[in-house]
């Protein structure tokens, strides 16, 4: 049975992802904070466990290397936990909207046996990458803070800006010695998605600017309205302080 796309299958582990979240919180709040951090550090690991398979797995570690926003969501996430710092943890509030959107845009992954061990990293590693930076809050263990909205935009901002010159840097040498994949195709990266469009979503962007890394621009008012949203009631908490000092 395949994974498939918006099918039954699709749409029941995509429930699944959110119960093991909620499941998971009921369990953790019962737990001495310390264990609630040891648990939660523990299974951050499993999206690094996901970047050791796939650079492992395909022949072709150019393609896998650990360059797109899951990937540095995982990297991330275990010093996030362990470290209960700040920044980090606020950043990955944004970051971990990337897990979603590779949960339910999963074009890519449709094929996927639902029982193969290509299914279960990816899918246990987002639904984790997921659902531990919103548990870390959600547990108290980390604060949000306001001004972290600027540190996140600023810090993605230069993540993708990074990439994408490594992106160019990759496919040059790739081009240059004729480096393929297993199958004979020359070895072509676009991480972070800033060389064209991979989804439906980013293809409505390209489609209206159809320019490498200039067409993603688009996303950066819509991830200041989603950290709006999720920050919702700090901004309000300010506006109220401005208020009262007027």
């Amino acid at each position: 049975m395949t994974w498939g796309t918006f099918g039954p299958v699709h749409i029941y582990s995509l429930f699944l992802s959110v119960g093991i979240n909620v499941a998971l919180y009921f369990i953790l709040k019962r737990l001495p904070q310390k264990l609630q951090v040891l648990i939660l550090g523990l299974l951050s690991f499993a999206g690094i466990g996901a970047i050791v398979f796939n650079l492992t797995a395909w022949g072709d570690p150019l393609e896998y290397l650990p360059l797109h926003l899951c990937s540095l969501n995982a990297l991330v996430l275990p010093f996030a936990v362990f470290t209960r710092n700040k920044i980090l943890n606020n950043l990955l509030l944004l970051w971990s909207l990337g897990a979603v959107l590779a949960l339910v845009v999963n074009t890519a992954q449709t094929n996927f046996e639902i029982l193969s061990s290509t299914f279960a990293e990816y899918y246990f590693s987002h639904t984790l990458e997921m659902g531990i930076p919103v548990l870390m809050f959600a547990l108290k263990l980390v604060d949000k803070d306001l001004k972290c909205i600027w540190t996140t935009i600023l810090i993605t901002l230069i993540c993708y800006t990074v990439i994408h010159f490594i992106n160019l840097g990759i496919n040059a040498y790739c081009l240059e010695n004729n480096i393929t994949s297993p199958d004979g195709v020359l070895t072509e990266v676009n991480y972070m998605y800033t060389l064209w469009p991979e989804n439906p979503i980013m293809q409505i962007f390209w489609n209206i600017i159809p320019i490498p890394f200039i067409y993603n621009v688009f996303c950066i008012p819509i991830v200041f309205v989603y950290l709006c949203i999720v920050y919702a009631p700090e901004i309000v908490v300010w506006f109220k302080s401005l208020k009262n000092k007027a």
